[in-house]
């Protein structure tokens, strides 16, 4: 990380940025602006979650131990995902692999974390776990959007080299165009939470819908965005991308679960439904 900063174009689209990565200093400690970026996110998305537990029928302050015990194992998580698939680099250095002061969290291993986290604190209250779920992920979505601009200010997680109008270019990219994917995965995950926020007034058949609605989305955008990635972690040994295997896997059990929930309340109503025989 280039810790002075960057002088980021956007050449297609006329645009040009001086940025740093730091946003002040007190004293000799650096406040990063990915801290406060993931931090905005945080709180808003909680925010929105604490407003959404009366619709789901959910006790708010049992939904905020969750979220206290999800965010302290979604932190274990993004390290540990991230250490364990980047083992060579922190075999046998202790402190090294605790020092998450300079970098290496991986989103899928707190995302991960926090629903273990959560689900167990969730399982201990006695609460019912899909309604949980289906505020949560849209807590998710909200976190995702814009926590990935933290990735824009450290000038990292963008793509291949393209010569696409909303290329990007800087310092941190060896001065070429390159896919500006936190921003592809911004706006993809923010789409996500106002579609998903949509559902849930209108149209919500079934507890957990949500859950899977959102491992199909977010699953289908990260299997495309992950191939475009030159700074995957790969399974040790082979050239598979962990996150893009992880992500296709994901968008199968989505698409499988709700498929046959939505077969058994079609037959579910088609049971329920009067015999026309049987009123004449």
């Amino acid at each position: 990380m280039n810790r002075m900063g960057y002088h980021v174009e956007f050449p297609g689209l006329g645009l040009d940025f001086d940025i740093s990565p730091i946003a002040f200093r007190i004293g000799s400690f650096s406040v990063y602006w990915y801290g406060i970026i993931i931090g905005a996110g945080f709180i808003l998305a909680v925010t929105y979650c604490m407003r959404q537990c009366k619709r789901h029928g959910v006790d708010p302050d049992k939904l905020l131990n969750c979220v206290i015990a999800g965010l302290i194992c979604a932190i274990i998580g993004a390290r540990l995902y991230f250490v364990l698939f980047s083992w060579d680099s922190y075999r046998g250095d202790f402190l090294k692999i605790i020092d998450i002061h300079s970098g290496g969290l991986a989103i899928y291993g707190g995302l991960i974390g926090a629903l273990a986290g959560g689900l167990i604190t969730a399982k201990i209250q006695k609460m019912k776990l899909m309604p949980i779920l289906d505020i949560t992920v849209r807590g998710f979505l909200i976190g995702q959007g814009i926590g990935r601009w933290g990735n824009f200010m450290n000038q990292e997680a963008f793509g291949t080299q393209t010569d696409l109008p909303w290329r990007m270019v800087s310092e941190a990219t060896g001065g070429v165009g390159v896919h500006p994917c936190f921003l592809y995965e911004s706006l993809w995950c923010l789409l996500g939470f106002v579609i998903l926020h949509i559902i849930s007034r209108k149209s919500l058949k079934f507890d957990g819908q949500l859950f899977y609605l959102y491992l199909i989305w977010y699953g289908t955008e990260r299997t495309v965005v992950e191939g475009l990635r030159t700074d995957s972690l790969f399974v040790p040994g082979t050239s598979i991308r962990v996150s893009q295997a992880l992500s296709m896997l994901l968008v199968v059990i989505g698409a499988v679960i709700t498929a046959i929930m939505l077969v058994r309340l079609k037959k579910s109503a088609a049971a329920q439904k009067p015999d026309n025989n049987d009123n004449k």
